[in-house]
């Protein structure tokens, strides 16, 4: 379920509501009572990543010790030992 960010046009309290897609938005404010709540447009979902390694995991090619260190003794960069 997405949050959305509501405020009160009269009293100015901002307010983050869990609400399913479906449920109709809210229209009173839940600090003064007063029937001016706007939902802030462009809110809703936000993709979060938690953990770590996603990055090194998920889209990178894996590399071996070995090969970085065959690739810091070369000169020309290539990463091999021994250049033709």
């Amino acid at each position: 379920m997405p949050t959305y960010d509501y405020q009160c046009q009269s009293c100015g309290h901002q307010d983050e509501i869990l609400q399913k897609m479906t449920d109709e938005p809210l229209t009173h404010c839940t600090h003064c009572h007063m029937p001016s709540f706007k939902r802030k447009f462009g809110m809703g979902i936000g993709l979060q990543f938690q953990g770590s390694g996603f990055y090194c995991t998920d889209y990178s090619k894996p590399s071996s010790p070995a090969t970085e260190k065959s690739a810091s003794k070369s000169n020309c960069g290539c990463g091999k030992t021994a250049c033709s």
